[in-house]
């Protein structure tokens, strides 16, 4: 990749809506007085509330109208699948999930209901209740997760000298209108709940402490929220992401995987961490490493880039 085309991603990147919208964070954040120096850390993937000897995770996913509304059965799955991710994110197993459906008619909340009970009879997380209005003047959909964790996988914890992998599940097709990359719903249902069962592994046994689920701000924009969150700096190197074939690069690090983390690990747990994965036929890689400062330096086939200083420009504040 030539120094311009790097330049060229990165401005494409940096307007992406996963990042921008990610933006948004801060001003609830900044109305309702929440830190991450609170009791309970404000800005990880899920709260973590202390219980007993571990700790109770919840989290809550609002779905983009744009997919409510144009394919809402998998608008349905979507909404149990992240908040699975979430709580697999933080090093949990899930417990249980509540809905918000606000829709026009039953017509248009049948598809996404069906779509939220496929998706949890397919990760064995029930559905326990919620709130209900199908004489909405509009279609949306939230659901809200309870899991449980012993030891945590966090945003906030991160240091210097860490390496950074990617894993994620390739065996799935990017959504025709979206960038989405759906391993999931074609998946074997034992297999999905497998895969989400290394991160609480990893949590458990003392191999990785930091980290986060691939979200809407693909690759790159996760990587700058982790960054935030742990006061470090980051290099990524691009030639290490691995990508789907016939998928653009650009596309590829803005898409949100079903099944896509990005984890901060001790180089000793490396080697382990890895195998784990592989064991599952999960593609994991080490694509950059976590660094002094508050810098997201892109790095590409000996070129380098500054794409974000989060202490000159914060994402979630």
């Amino acid at each position: 990749m030539k120094d311009l085309e790097l330049k060229e991603l990165a401005a494409k990147l940096r307007k992406s809506l996963g990042i921008v919208h990610k933006q948004d964070i801060q001003i609830p954040s900044q109305i309702l007085g929440l830190t991450k120096d609170s009791t309970i850390a404000f800005g990880d993937d899920c709260a973590a509330i202390p219980d007993s000897d571990g700790y109770l995770l919840l989290a809550a996913e609002g779905i983009w109208d744009v997919l409510v509304a144009s394919d809402p059965w998998f608008a349905g799955w979507c909404a149990v699948m992240v908040n699975v991710s979430d709580i697999a994110a933080m090093g949990g197993r899930a417990i249980a999930v509540v809905d918000t459906i606000w829709t026009e008619d039953r017509e248009k909340a049948t598809p996404l209901l069906d779509g939220m009970k496929a998706a949890a009879q397919a990760f064995k997380v029930p559905i326990v209740g919620g709130h209900t209005n199908l004489k909405s003047a509009y279609n949306a959909l939230s659901v809200a997760i309870l899991g449980r964790a012993q030891k945590l996988i966090s945003s906030f914890t991160a240091q210097p000298g860490d390496l950074l992998i990617v894993a994620i599940d390739l065996q799935g097709t990017m959504h025709p209108q979206f960038p989405f990359w759906n391993a999931a719903t074609q998946a074997d249902p034992l297999r999905l709940q497998q895969n989400l069962q290394i991160l609480p592994y990893l949590a458990e046994n003392g191999l990785c402490y930091a980290g986060k689920d691939i979200s809407m701000g693909g690759i790159v924009g996760t990587l700058l929220m982790l960054i935030e969150a742990s006061h470090c700096g980051a290099i990524l190197d691009l030639d290490q992401v691995f990508c789907p074939p016939d998928i653009c690069e650009e596309t590829w690090l803005s898409c949100f995987p079903s099944y896509g983390f990005l984890l901060s690990i001790r180089p000793e747990h490396i080697d382990t961490v890895q195998e784990k994965f592989a064991q599952q036929n999960i593609t994991c890689a080490v694509v950059g490493e976590m660094t002094q400062g508050s810098e997201l330096i892109l790095q590409s086939q000996g070129k380098t880039h500054l794409f974000w200083n989060w202490q000159l420009n914060k994402l979630i504040g």
